[in-house]
């Protein structure tokens, strides 16, 4: 395989994950009154519904407990901590 043809395949990938990417789903709505881009007459999509499968549904909860364990970790070894500091302290 020559290099045009790794560069082709490169391309052609880049290309079709461009195409697949959502442009239409909006996470948080920069429409704000102030912002110099900002536009009264467009509409908004609030309160619609999102369809998640039961296997995203608990991805996200995963993906949201392992987010919190490592706040959770340093808040119970802090607490550790403490009571071996106040256990060496008072005996």
């Amino acid at each position: 395989m020559t290099r045009e043809e790794r560069k082709a395949k490169r391309e052609e990938k880049k290309r079709k994950k461009a195409e697949e990417l959502d442009t239409e789903t909006t996470v948080a709505d920069m429409n704000v009154e102030g912002f110099s881009w900002y536009d009264p007459n467009k509409k908004k999509n609030a309160g619609q519904p999102v369809k998640v499968t039961r296997k995203e549904y608990w991805a996200m909860v995963r993906g949201a407990f392992a987010a919190m364990l490592p706040v959770l970790g340093c808040i119970v070894a802090g607490g550790l901590l403490v009571a071996l500091l106040a256990y060496t302290w008072l005996s």
